[in-house]
């Protein structure tokens, strides 16, 4: 395919509140772009002045995504990479801490040679020079820029003046997409457009003009509304696209295609549809919608309350990698968010309900005794269980306890005193913890896993990759792991080592052969899994839920 002439660049920026799904906006575009035939990628900006996502709590910002290079990163990076089937690195992320510092380190290696280094331009421009990087490491012929926050806030300006310094460069390369909600008060029963029209207004302040508007709400944007926004804000109404709330993320790039919006992107580049349409991704959604069976997954975790409120947020990539693999086995996906401390207080009673339980990522002490008991009922009762993580970990400490009567065994983590620690801290973090080097110092990124023939791990990636010797790649994120010198005991009671690193020293898998489905993952299958590429351990974890219901 003859490759366009320039680099083409949409920024996506949010008016009126943060939450409208902005990510999935530009997740959705590159989606439909690529489906006509273009390389597309996607960046994430985020304002804070963190580094990077790792050293944040859940609860404040959601889940960490991690990259196969490594790099800890917000949540809109896995919704980049499930929705264009593909890697998204380092380079395609930036934050605000990130690109002060690469500035400043520029400036103490004398790289501006000598110059006053200012806030503007050079932080701007430092931006305009990371875009650039990551379109030529992709080799993007459509890179969609996210630009997070809200427009108006002051963490935004100065990427949208870097923003804007390449519109005025290159105005035929550029466009700009403001994702703006419309929100429908109930004792008025009436679709408002002013805050759309006040967040145009601040965004034009900028030197900006949006060339779309995404206009979220509840229901589908009517006539009236769509032609008030077009003449109020200097856009044509057919560039106001509709985004009303649906059931499924996965729709999205349908619902816009309604609206003609990759077409309407195409025609503002000067280019053309090269091939097909969102046919594969059409019949994905279709199966999706049309399912009739039911499974019911209990998601046993601490990360879930924020005041009054319940933050799926924190297990995004978990909550997707199941959706996933219920579109394979053709169900529909009941979630129940059970807290570990509830499950301390009251015992295992409510996990009766479940078809399978998940113990999903997690750090520090709190609610760990939860998810041994949670653990314990799985292994006992021939509940499908799925550990994830620190869930593989909590369920070599419920093991050795229980089955290995090595009574008080437990994470260095949890109990740096336990007389049994069957999970200790990884001998290189030694050091850097001694120095307060937390972030960016853990184990991350994608690591060859080699499954162990003849147990269920094997099984279920059978299924998808073949050869003799199974090696998969798996994305890592943590700072504990299996203690080699309790596995002699623990694997003759019954735990299986079912995968390993290539030399066989590092533990990444452990099951129970002669359990329907009890595996534990010191990776993060999850990161990995696609709506048209699901994760197989997900698949059949699924399967076997369904098969036990019936």
């Amino acid at each position: 395919m003859p490759k366009t002439k320039n680099i083409k660049y949409i920024f996506v920026v949010g008016g009126v509140m943060s939450g409208v799904g902005k990510g999935i906006t530009t997740a959705s575009i590159g989606c439909i772009l690529q489906s006509y035939g273009y390389n597309v990628s996607a960046i994430k900006i985020d304002p804070y002045i963190n580094v990077d996502a790792g050293t944040m709590n859940p609860v404040e910002h959601g889940e960490v995504f991690v990259t196969e290079d490594g790099d800890e990163t917000d949540q809109d990076i896995g919704n980049y990479e499930r929705f264009l089937n593909k890697n998204i690195y380092r380079e395609n992320y930036m934050t605000t801490g990130r690109v002060y510092l690469s500035v400043i380190q520029k400036e103490r290696n004398l790289e501006y040679d000598g110059k006053c280094v200012e806030v503007v331009p050079h932080i701007p421009l430092e931006v305009i020079d990371r875009i650039k990087m990551a379109a030529k490491k992709t080799k993007a012929e459509i890179m969609i820029v996210e630009i997070g926050g809200t427009v108006g806030e002051y963490q935004n300006l100065l990427f949208l003046e870097a923003a804007r310094m390449m519109k005025f460069r290159n105005p035929k390369d550029v466009l700009f997409v403001m994702v703006s909600y419309l929100p429908i008060p109930s004792k008025i029963g009436e679709m408002k457009t002013k805050p759309t029209q006040h967040a145009i207004r601040t965004l034009n302040s900028a030197g900006i003009q949006p060339d779309f508007v995404i206009a979220r709400s509840r229901v589908n944007i009517d006539e009236p509304r769509r032609e008030k926004i077009a003449l109020n804000c200097n856009l044509n109404k057919e560039d106001v696209i509709s985004a009303p709330d649906i059931e499924s993320i996965y729709e999205v790039p349908l619902n816009f295609e309604k609206d003609r919006l990759g077409e309407r992107i195409l025609k503002k580049f000067n280019l053309r549809k090269r091939k097909g349409d969102l046919r594969e991704w059409r019949r994905m959604v279709n199966t999706m919608k049309n399912v009739k069976k039911e499974v019911n997954i209990g998601i046993v975790g601490k990360y879930f309350a924020t005041g009054d409120f319940c933050l799926a947020d924190s297990y995004i990539s978990v909550i997707e990698a199941i959706k996933h693999a219920c579109i394979v086995n053709k169900c529909k996906p009941n979630l129940h968010w059970i807290n570990t401390s509830d499950v301390e207080k009251n015992g295992t009673n409510s996990l009766q309900e479940f078809d399978g339980i998940i113990v999903p990522q997690g750090w520090g002490s709190r609610g760990s005794e939860g998810k041994i008991k949670t653990i314990q009922y799985c292994r006992e009762n021939n509940v499908p269980y799925f550990g994830l993580c620190y869930g593989m970990q909590m369920a070599v400490i419920e093991f050795a306890r229980n089955v290995c009567g090595l009574v008080n065994a437990n994470s260095e983590e949890i109990n740096p005193k336990t007389p049994y620690p069957v999970i200790h801290i990884m001998e290189e973090q030694k050091k850097l913890i001694a120095k307060k080097q937390y972030g960016g110092t853990i184990r991350l990124g994608g690591w060859p896993c080699k499954i162990i023939p003849s147990t269920h791990l094997e099984k279920a990636y059978r299924k998808k990759f073949k050869g003799k010797n199974l090696i998969v790649s798996e994305r890592h994120r943590h700072r504990y792991e299996f203690n080699n010198k309790f596995r002699q005991v623990l694997e003759e009671k019954g735990l299986c080592i079912c995968g390993t690193s290539p030399d066989g020293k590092i533990v990444e898998a452990i099951e129970i052969t002669n359990h329907p489905f009890y595996i534990g993952t010191q990776f993060h299958p999850e990161y990995i899994s696609r709506p048209l590429d699901p994760h197989p351990l997900f698949v059949e974890f699924i399967q076997v839920c369904l098969n036990l219901k019936k």
